[in-house]
């Protein structure tokens, strides 16, 4: 059946805030010159929202120069960070460190970021932009010439088989002048981009850290607005990378969280189990006991900073928000920077149409270069790489460039790819964790079920191998099949069949679109796609 097809001036990939601050600059630009522009944005979820997670601590500087009457409109910035909390943790101790410049939160709010990207979505909407949740981009829209022409959603109502059942209908395509992927962290037509336009052959690897939250109601009596507490050091060993968070906001809730350096060395490891035997630290287990837990969620982050992002943009289009890696990661925060990027290539996208232009978007990176998130960034690139060699000297490299040179080191730190990481588990040691109690650590699988995920059975699989061999002949004869423990919600199993012979099971249904796989897997063998829109976890208040 052909496709449907719908031309506007410019298609946004993803409702985040990245995507979402630039449809709304883009409609305040045309407002105020008088042209009239189409934007559409495209969101995978089933509503704007449902896959956004986040700790989220936010810094208002972005969103106050895009909507400066926020408060007035009553965006759901309510819980003003007041008290900034930097712990080490042993097994048995907690130990108040002085907090870092960056990690001082005064000015900021707790927040859900879901429900802030709601909040987006209806100014967006308010002033013309067309949002259609529920449709994933699926393919990408060349013209003769090979430049980007905008994006094809995907075909609903395809079997397992590949084939087209009785309620299929073809995907849509929606064209434009301009093409802004804002699909989040390692997006898969970000991807498939980065290979065709060599997007990354002058920056660095990205590196990544894995992400698990839950989202807890607890005791009123311990409950303290606007504390925001983060922790290095127990359970992780001292080579490992990563920390918990604890952000009590409105309502007697706290959003508690755990991160894993993706870049990990240990095939035995499993980011999810150290984040339920974080919660049995005495300083953590007394505020959750005789609360409740509930909402739980996962999402890989980009880590690599500064000299890991690569070029921005491509014929027809640029790269926004966390697609590209605006995360600041010593201070923790990337929404104010992903929506900067995007009111930043809005801007570059409008002065080109309406120059009558069609080339690549130069004054875009340019104008980020020179913004407050080049200098913001270029500052902090030196801390994330330094924990290379571990947490001591990490913490060392980290005050040396915070306190001394403040940033400006004559040199920059460079990371390398996570997926090379991993010791052969025949060098690695086992590591034991202890089976979940129900009441405050869990299971994988109970706890997918408070992410609300859910796709259509009869698809076909999102998650991909490349050679299916690979799993069993290198993954799991060298590795010990590291796939069954870096994934966070059980996704991928080893069964044997009567003859004893391995073989790898995908419980694609299961997954919470983290990104993992994708990233971690040794040999680069699992290709993770969109699946039927609207399909994956459907997060609230996350």
């Amino acid at each position: 059946m052909p496709r449907e097809s719908m031309e506007y001036d410019v298609v946004v990939v993803g409702a985040g805030p990245a995507g979402l601050s630039a449809a709304i600059r883009l409609r305040q630009l045309a407002l105020a010159s008088g042209r009239e522009l189409r934007v559409a944005v495209l969101e995978k979820g089933s509503e704007v929202g449902a896959h956004i997670l986040s700790g989220a601590v936010i810094e208002p500087r972005a969103l106050a120069e895009l909507i400066p009457d926020w408060r007035e409109r009553g965006a759901p910035l309510t819980t003003p960070a007041t008290d900034d909390r930097f712990v080490l943790l042993t097994q048995k101790l907690n130990l108040r460190l002085p907090t870092p410049p960056q990690m001082r939160n005064h000015g900021n709010y707790i927040v859900s970021l879901g429900n802030l990207c709601r909040w987006l979505a209806g100014q967006a909407e308010a002033i013309g932009v067309e949002i259609f949740p529920g449709f994933a981009a699926a393919e990408i829209l060349y013209d003769n010439a090979g430049r980007v022409t905008g994006v094809a959603t995907g075909d609903m109502g395809i079997g397992r088989d590949g084939k087209p059942t009785a309620h299929h209908q073809p995907g849509v395509e929606l064209r434009a002048s301009y093409t802004l992927l804002a699909e989040g962290c390692h997006g898969s037509l970000t991807k498939q981009l980065s290979r065709q336009f060599d997007l990354r052959s002058q920056s660095d690897p990205q590196t990544y850290g894995l992400g698990i939250k839950e989202l807890w109601e607890i005791d009123p009596a311990k409950h303290r607005p606007g504390q925001v507490v983060h922790t290095i050091g127990w359970p992780l060993d001292s080579r490992t990378y990563g920390g918990s968070f604890l952000y009590h906001f409105d309502k007697n809730l706290v959003s508690i969280g755990f991160v894993v350096g993706l870049d990990y060395e240990n095939p035995y490891l499993s980011p999810f189990e150290e984040f339920q035997r974080f919660k049995t630290h005495p300083s953590v287990r007394p505020l959750l006991e005789g609360g409740r837990r509930i909402a739980y969620g996962a999402r890989a982050l980009n880590e690599g900073g500064y000299q890991s992002i690569p070029r921005l943009t491509f014929p027809g289009g640029a790269l926004i928000g966390c697609t590209a890696g605006f995360l600041n990661t010593p201070k923790i925060k990337g929404t104010h920077t992903a929506m900067k990027s995007g009111m930043l290539a809005a801007e570059a996208v409008a002065a080109a149409l309406a120059e009558g232009k069609t080339g690549e978007l130069a004054d875009y990176p340019r104008a980020l270069e020179r913004s407050w998130v080049g200098q913001e960034l270029f500052q902090a690139r030196n801390i994330r790489p330094g924990f290379r060699w571990g947490l001591w000297v990490g913490l060392l490299n980290a005050a040396i460039d915070t306190y001394v040179f403040k940033g400006r080191a004559p040199w920059t730190l460079h990371h390398h790819p996570d997926h090379r990481t991993l010791y052969p588990a025949a060098a690695a040691r086992p590591i034991s964790y202890p089976k979940p109690d129900g009441r405050l650590t869990f299971d994988r699988l109970s706890s997918v079920f408070l992410s609300n995920s859910n796709h259509e059975e009869n698809q076909p699989p999102h998650l991909r191998l490349r050679d299916p061999q690979k799993a069993i002949a290198i993954n799991l004869a060298d590795f010990d099949a590291p796939e069954q423990r870096y994934c966070p919600a059980g996704v991928y199993e080893i069964l044997r069949d009567g003859d004893g012979a391995p073989r790898l099971q995908i419980n694609a249904a299961n997954c919470v679109h983290c990104k993992t796989c994708d990233i971690k897997d040794p040999t680069q063998n699992i290709d993770w796609v969109v699946p039927e829109g609207g399909g994956g976890p459907n997060y609230t208040g996350m």
